[in-house]
């Protein structure tokens, strides 16, 4: 068993190491991150071996929601390297300059982009999490500890294999993978050498590692995401969205799980055809999807009732609601939602923009699948995460949310002295 003083020891290698890291030539650290997502290629067939020995011993012993974000397909690493070579040709992070300033003649100051430190990410059955940040922490310059789940312990620790023999010398030190249960309460509470918690997982996982460290935590505890078909929706369009917000990828924290539909699509003529709720109740149903029904739509439907207002399925389920109009399901979202990715489905541009600006979410999107909310679909490369916090990086978290700030003043031999002979100018330089 690893000691509280051993992860210490690990949190200080990869803070040192990842101060090597930012002091190497921006081509030098891309080259590293190219060779990693040459390595994944080069080494799948191992991975592959060593990820279906891992599914095939959690098969019954793990939720499927669970068991497939276990499994790592070659298409799946194909994508992984192919995010992984957009990291490497992303404008250098480190060193950005976002601000200068003369404070007074001779004396400029300069607010630069800088590496947040020592990362801790502890993350759920999700193989393919560990080369994504382990690239971005390694473009970014921070170090890191990674804690994987115990089902996909041969595929973390193959992929982490891969990782640290493409970096270099640098690599055991710069990322650490944490291997036993135990270590977890140990590193959280290093407070003082760790810098920022990443969870990534269940709702479980995450109000436990937020209830257990005095860390920053960045992530989110739940993925409850809606689509609002509007009054002025086109119905193949919101068929589309719909039907690919949940089926694409059920178990993603990005997949719909309340599908909110304006009253005008609930009438139905009798004799005339379907009306637009039941028609994206039969297309859910056709995708093979078990539809439940929030507390109108079990009275005029008779579907089942959902398990409450705000369940997070992550399968192949989801909740059928009817709401009176846009206000209403803007309230339902805050009421019920998690501040993930929320959408709506209209043709109707002023709806659309009030949805847009009213919606307090991280991702809020018009017509759009909420599959779009991602981080290598965003342009980012990979992500570490994506984050409902309302501080620091929110959304999909890229090399530019494991950024922080510093200031470097450039002088000419001022002092304070009082300030009695000092002009300030406070003049934006760039």
């Amino acid at each position: 068993m690893t000691t509280a003083a051993s992860c210490r020891d690990m949190a200080q290698r990869a803070r040192a190491a990842s101060r090597k890291v930012q002091a190497l030539p921006s081509s030098e650290r891309e080259a590293m991150v190219q060779r990693v997502a040459d390595a994944l290629v080069a080494a799948q067939a191992e991975i592959l071996a060593e990820n279906a020995a891992d599914v095939e011993q959690a098969k019954g012993a793990i939720s499927d929601t669970l068991l497939q974000r276990l499994i790592l397909k070659p298409a799946k690493l194909e994508q992984l390297a192919s995010g992984i070579r957009a990291i490497a040709k992303q404008e250098e992070p480190i060193g950005r300059l976002i601000q200068r300033m003369e404070v007074a003649q001779g004396l400029v100051l300069d607010k630069i982009t800088a590496p947040i430190g020592v990362l801790l990410i502890i993350f759920e059955a999700r193989p393919d999490a560990l080369p994504q940040i382990a690239s971005l922490a390694l473009r970014s310059g921070n170090g890191l500890l990674l804690k994987g789940g115990k089902e996909a312990a041969r595929s973390n620790a193959i992929l982490h294999r891969t990782i640290v023999n493409a970096i270099g010398p640098l690599g055991p030190d710069l990322i650490s993978l944490v291997t036993t249960r135990e270590e977890i309460s140990d590193l959280l509470a290093l407070d003082d050498v760790i810098d920022l918690v990443i969870p990534r997982g269940g709702n479980a996982l995450v109000s436990y590692i937020q209830r257990n460290t005095k860390i920053p935590v960045l992530g989110h505890a739940d993925g409850i995401c809606h689509v609002y078909v509007d009054a002025a929706a086109d119905l193949e369009m919101a068929k589309q969205i719909v039907v690919d917000s949940k089926v694409d990828y059920p178990a993603a924290c990005n997949a719909v799980e309340k599908v909110l539909v304006h009253a005008s699509w609930a009438s139905n003529p009798g004799t005339g055809p379907a009306s637009g709720l039941v028609v994206l109740q039969k297309v859910l149903e056709e995708a093979g999807v078990k539809v439940y029904g929030g507390e109108r739509v079990v009275a005029m439907l008779g579907l089942p009732p959902a398990p409450s207002a705000r369940h997070e399925y992550s399968s192949k389920e989801v909740t059928l609601e009817v709401v009176g109009d846009m206000q209403e399901a803007i309230d339902h979202i805050h009421t019920n939602g998690s501040g993930h990715t929320e959408t709506i489905v209209t043709n109707d541009a002023a709806a659309a923009s009030a949805f847009l600006a009213n919606v307090d979410a991280a991702c809020v999107f018009h017509n759009a699948s909420t599959r779009f909310s991602d981080g290598f679909r965003f342009g980012l490369g990979a992500e570490v995460g994506i984050s409902t916090s309302r501080i620091h990086a929110r959304g999909p978290v890229g090399v530019e949310g494991l950024m922080t700030s510093k200031w470097v003043m450039r002088g000419t031999g001022q002092v304070v002295a009082k300030d009695q002979n000092i002009t300030y100018t406070h003049k934006v330089l760039q």
